[in-house]
């Protein structure tokens, strides 16, 4: 398969304020607002239907506590000061998998993934529980050197213990939730965190050899400006993680009740952003990070930028990844599960997750079961995401139809963004230029059959 060119990306200013508009992210496709009820019976019986197969499967594992609210987050999470509160929680993540395991124990666990709230709220005993829960009832082994085995790291909850537990129970990834190094800023986002708290654990990660360390940052939070920025990246760039994210704060205080905390008046307009946008992916791809697509950078030599030249980078829930083409189990609640032609996601709340696995039953609540035309569509924005490029004809003769025919309207689309400069148009095929690499959200949005459904401030602006 082509992959995208893999040459830096292009800043055009007056294209980044034409499209400068609000989208889905695209971890899925239908995205999560498409999900609705679901019946219990209907997810026994799919997955019953499931029973048996081989093929590898990726895990999530939700985990919700966190002892301190970060105003800025949009994460599901419950607050809880004593560790002791996460037993309860354990065991009833026990009987969930021991329910999913009748299903799919016997699948290889070729990549999983450790998310939150806070990981490492745990201690290490619970994750020993934990871990060893997953071993017994899943097909998965820790010392497989194909594995991704992952972990989201709050530095300000993480031990040197912690992090000599997880290398040695088989993790070979983490990531560091950063955000910024600016003290003004953590103070105002309530994630006071400075770099003498996380650089001994990133040091400590570099000597334990984690395959790949990842940084999470975010632009557009209180008291940014472009001289703290520069001093934020001066400090990521000397403690040299493999990956990068530089995602984009979305304020929505509507919608996230913690976001209220922010003072509005101490973010950055809409070009101050914009400036922090360029700056930070201007520096780091002259630091030598490759720019992967929506938000994400890695070193050169690293897997996912190894798979963005091979042209076989994938996506999922988890962002960009080499493995993605794999159903995905998610246990805990709130957990997202893309399994079998379905997505199917766990309810988010903590009682009611409970109280249901308390019954024997699993705590599915809502989800999406994908129609032809819906599988079809969430090939095109992968391939468009993930390889830059989308080929109607071959397209067309994986799914049975007539590609050119079929996506005619959205072939005229990209009239538009030809003319821009963002895709080039030959032959029945979409290739993504390096200027439309940054823009990627509307041109994917040309393929979602429900976007006029929904009212775009349900979503975040692309840049």
């Amino acid at each position: 398969m082509t992959p995208f060119q893999v040459d830096d990306i292009r800043w055009n200013d007056r294209l980044i304020r034409k499209y400068d508009i609000q989208g889905p992210r695209y971890t899925s496709y239908p995205t999560a607002v498409q999900f609705h009820d679901i019946d219990r019976e209907d997810v026994e019986r799919h997955y019953a239907e499931l029973t048996g197969r081989q093929d590898p499967l990726s895990l999530y594992i939700h985990i919700p506590f966190c002892r301190h609210l970060c105003y800025y987050c949009a994460c599901t999470k419950v607050l809880a000061k004593n560790r002791d509160r996460a037993d309860d929680y354990l065991a009833r993540l026990g009987t969930e998998m021991a329910l999913s395991a009748r299903h799919f124990g016997t699948r290889p666990i070729t990549q999983l993934h450790l998310g939150g709230g806070t990981p490492t709220f745990l201690t290490t005993n619970q994750m020993t529980r934990m871990l060893d829960w997953l071993e017994i009832y899943f097909n998965w082994d820790p010392t497989n050197p194909e594995g991704e085995y992952s972990i989201e790291l709050d530095p300000r909850e993480t031990s040197a213990d912690m992090l000599s537990l997880l290398r040695h129970r088989g993790f070979n990834r983490v990531s560091f939730g950063i955000q910024d190094f600016n003290e003004a800023t953590q103070i105002a986002v309530h994630r006071v965190q400075p770099r003498e708290l996380v650089e001994p654990l990133v040091r400590q990660a570099q000597d334990l050899a984690f395959d790949s360390i990842n940084f999470d940052l975010i632009y557009g939070l209180p008291y940014q400006t472009l001289t703290t920025l520069e001093d934020t990246l001066d400090t990521v760039l000397d403690l040299g993680p493999d990956r990068i994210s530089f995602y984009n704060y979305a304020h929505l205080p509507d919608r996230f009740p913690s976001q209220k905390r922010i003072a509005a008046h101490a973010l950055p307009g809409p070009e101050d952003k914009l400036d922090l946008m360029r700056y930070g992916i201007e520096r780091l791809q002259q630091a030598g990070y490759r720019y992967i697509g929506m938000d994400h950078f890695a070193r050169t030599d690293d897997t996912l930028s190894q798979a963005l030249a091979e042209g076989t980078l994938q996506r999922n829930f988890q962002g960009y990844s080499t493995q993605a083409e794999t159903d995905m189990l998610a246990l805990g609640m709130s957990g997202i599960s893309q399994i079998g032609g379905a997505f199917l996601q766990n309810t988010a709340d903590l009682d009611t997750y409970e109280s249901q696995l308390d019954n024997g039953h699993y705590a599915t609540h809502r989800g999406f079961w994908l129609s032809d035309d819906d599988t079809l569509r969430r090939d095109a924005i992968s391939r468009l995401a993930c390889q830059g490029r989308l080929d109607l004809d071959d397209l067309g003769q994986r799914h049975n139809i007539v590609g050119p025919d079929y996506f005619a309207s959205e072939w005229d689309r990209m009239q538009a963004f030809e003319a821009d400069g963002l895709v080039t148009l030959d032959n029945h095929t979409i290739n993504v230029t390096a200027t439309g690499r940054l823009l990627l959200r509307p041109i994917l949005m040309a393929f979602d059959a429900y976007l006029g459904d929904v009212p775009t401030s349900r979503f975040s602006k692309v840049l």
